[in-house]
């Protein structure tokens, strides 16, 4: 199925990309934050397991259980802080 991925604010600026589209088997967040971070470079230190990274699926918060599907959206970015 493909995926339609969006990076934002810091993990955008590391990778050097907004979006990108993906083909994957992963039926969950947490195997398509694995496949993503097999690929090396910038997504394997973004996405680093331990590394702090919310996620959201079609703008709704998820977790690493959350189902995907085809076409769906997946966002990833770094926790927000105000102040």
């Amino acid at each position: 199925m493909k995926v339609e991925i969006r990076y934002f604010a810091s993990l955008r600026e590391t990778l050097g990309l907004s979006n990108e589209t993906v083909e994957t088997q992963a039926a969950d967040v947490a195997s398509l934050r694995r496949e993503l971070i097999a690929k090396g470079g910038a997504h394997a230190q973004v996405l680093a397991p331990g590394r702090a990274v919310r996620v959201a699926v079609n703008q709704v918060m998820a977790n690493d259980a959350t189902a995907l599907m085809d076409g769906c959206e997946v966002g990833f970015f770094p926790p927000v802080t105000g102040g």
